[in-house]
């Protein structure tokens, strides 16, 4: 029965609708699995294959026109074959397949194909379609389709790795790639084709000539280069690694002749080449390696010999008539006026100024700093390989003289200012002079008083008057305040010299300022005994202002153990606010009264705007500081005896609390 099964299926496939094929399909599989031998089961998958698609291809409205139809083959199929115990664990995949609920599928965008030889590194992507989510791509490799060995473990796109053929024996091999599909919680598994590897070509390890004096020899654009005599000697190195080398020859060396080849037989790996008669120029020497097989590998070198030096062309001082206004001269050509031919390229440019010593220029442009005279400046250029070509002169005559650096006037600038700010830069020349019709000075507003360019304003802007002697004028500076007025100035002589400065920074700073009055702030007493009755303490504090001030400040005294450790936070006594108007006279006196809890010294903070709600002019005279000390007196220290040890006690104790009147935290 088992034998015509083929037969009977596709009497039934005539017969039913896709969808009841399918349901068959899948069945049969698992019945040849469990009772057929590998010829049924082959002969099934080509079958069944073709079937498949077949009925997927279909639409779903015929699945319950042939659900009973189908249903009713398959039984009278099972009843006819005798149940064994065959393929349980390949039974098991298929029925593993058959419930997956992955929707994920993998392909080898770039893989071998069926029995393709492939060698080297050779290059595997996949590509992932499906809307689950894909946690890893697993991808390894076998000889055998049992034992698998790990290529790669990729976790995230793009799903690109590297095999390495030549770490593998020749022979046939198969990829498998296996995505974990994270949504579903299961493993998606694709197989390649069988390819091979076959790496038998050989491979060339090493090319090489030795003594480059410049250049690698890799291509055309980067050869190497020689500077050697006609009758010099090029060393070339090579070495392969195949399992059957037979030679190798190199073509294309420097004529005339040709080396011979390096094998058979004995191998020497490399040639002392020297034709007796080296020309200058460009070759392509070319390297090819033989083995007993009759494959071959190719590699090419590039290589010049060069023995004549560059010539300069034209160089451009700037001025046409020999004559400069400025003491700084700047040539232009000294690179791409330079002409090599066809030898090893420019390495650098020499200058030499009234016959002192060469200096190397590798730039096109280069400016010197020359007093006033005449002075002859010799150049000439040298090559890659250190051939040295003729000297050519230029003659610079020069009268001028720079204008001297000077310092900046500015008015103060603080939030009361309204309109305009002098502001002056003084320089000075003592050949020509200052053009002060065209010298300038240039303003911004910047954040941080660091930098070229003002950050807030975002440009230079032209200050309103002419000259060095100018103005910068606001309609309120008060919006200014804490930001810095950037300045700098361009400075140009008569002769046409001219410098700009670096730039400056003067903060506007506003014009209201807090202090105490530290003649006037204190506490009545420094020592007391502590207790609600014995010790309170007054402290009194005269809070100033430099201008009129119409609004509200707050003032508060804060005390703390005088030994405390770093952790200990100040503690708030008592917090004023002084109304509206009340500094219109600009001061306040203030008083304060604070018990000494305890035995021992505390300090006492008297803090004008503890938030810093108003920005002033200094904030670093907001907080006055002051130290009280708790002082215990036992009744047998009241004894007439000990009367003037108590009062030498006390003496040090007031000693003490003036020095530690100082600021501190």
């Amino acid at each position: 029965m088992l034998d015509n099964l083929p037969s009977l299926l596709w009497t039934i496939d005539e017969a039913l609708e896709p969808i009841s094929k399918v349901n068959l399909i899948q069945s049969y599989c698992e019945l040849t699995l469990r009772h057929g031998n590998n010829s049924q089961i082959n002969q099934s998958n080509g079958y069944l294959t073709g079937v498949a698609f077949k009925a997927y291809g279909y639409c779903e409205q015929y699945m319950r026109a042939v659900h009973t139809a189908a249903l009713m083959c398959l039984l009278m199929i099972i009843a006819s074959i005798p149940y064994e115990h065959q393929n349980n664990e390949q039974l098991s995949v298929i029925g593993v397949v058959a419930e997956s609920n992955s929707d994920i599928a993998i392909t080898f965008t770039n893989g071998p194909s069926d029995s393709e030889s492939i060698t080297g590194v050779y290059t595997l992507s996949f590509a992932l379609s499906g809307s689950n989510s894909v946690a890893s791509l697993n991808i390894e490799i076998s000889s055998d389709g049992s034992t698998w060995t790990n290529v790669a473990s990729l976790s995230s796109s793009p799903w690109v790795t590297y095999l390495d053929t030549t770490t593998y024996t020749n022979g046939s091999y198969e990829l498998k790639a296996t995505a974990y599909d994270a949504t579903a919680g299961e493993n998606v598994v694709q197989l390649s084709p069988l390819f091979n590897i076959a790496n038998q070509i050989p491979v060339i390890t090493q090319f090489n000539v030795n003594n480059i004096e410049y250049g690698t020899g890799t291509s055309a654009s980067d050869r190497a280069w020689f500077s050697i005599a006609a009758d010099g000697v090029l060393e070339f190195t090579w070495g392969a690694s195949d399992d059957d080398l037979l030679r190798a020859s190199l073509s294309n060396a420097p004529g005339p002749g040709a080396p011979a080849n390096d094998g058979p037989g004995s191998l020497n790996y490399g040639w002392d080449w020297s034709s007796g008669a080296f020309s200058e120029g460009t070759w392509n020497p070319r390297l090819t390696v033989y083995d007993n097989s009759g494959l071959s590998a190719s590699q090419t070198m590039f290589i010049g010999i060069d023995r004549t030096g560059p010539t300069i062309g034209t160089v451009s001082t700037g001025t046409t008539t020999g004559w400069t206004t400025t003491s700084t001269v700047t040539l232009t050509g000294l690179t791409t006026s330079v002409d090599d031919g066809l030898g090893s390229g420019l390495a650098y440019t020499e200058m030499s100024l009234d016959g002192s010593t060469w200096t190397q220029i590798t730039t096109d442009s280069h400016s010197i700093t020359l007093a006033d005279g005449s002075h002859t400046i010799s150049l000439r250029a040298t090559d890659n390989v250190g051939n040295v070509g003729p000297t050519s002169q230029l003659v610079v005559q020069v009268d001028t003289g720079m204008p001297l650096a000077g310092e900046w006037s500015v008015d103060e600038l603080t939030t009361a200012l309204v309109g305009a700010v002098n502001l002056e830069y003084s320089a000075a020349d003592l050949t020509s002079g200052i053009d002060n019709a065209n010298s300038y000075i240039e303003y911004g507003f910047d954040s941080n008083g660091f930098g070229q360019t003002p950050d807030i304003s975002g440009s230079w802007q032209p200050s309103m008057g002419t000259g060095l002697d100018s103005t910068v004028a606001q309609s309120s500076w008060a919006t200014k305040s804490r930001q810095y007025l950037m300045l700098r100035a361009t400075v140009i002589d008569v002769a046409g010299n001219s410098m700009q400065t670096d730039p400056v920074f003067f903060q506007v700073l506003p014009s209201i300022d807090f202090q105490w009055n530290l003649t006037q702030t204190n506490v009545d007493r420094l020592v007391v005994k502590p207790g609600d009755t014995t010790g309170n303490i007054t402290v009194t504090g005269l809070l100033e202002v430099n201008e009129n001030y119409g609004g509200t400040v707050t003032v508060r005294l804060e005390a703390a153990p005088a030994d405390r450790s770093a952790d200990v936070a100040w503690t708030i006594i008592e917090s004023k606010t002084l109304d509206a108007g009340m500094l219109t006279d600009r001061s306040e006196l203030l008083t304060w009264n604070y018990t000494v809890p305890n035995a021992g010294q505390y300090d006492l903070k008297l803090v004008i705007d503890p938030t810093s709600v108003i920005d002033e002019y200094n904030e670093g005279n907001n907080n006055n500081y002051m130290v009280v000390t708790g002082a215990s007196v036992s009744s047998i220290i009241n004894a007439p005896s000990f009367t003037p040890s108590i009062g030498a006690i006390l003496a040090c104790a007031l000693v003490i609390s003036f020095i530690q009147r100082n600021t501190r935290d």
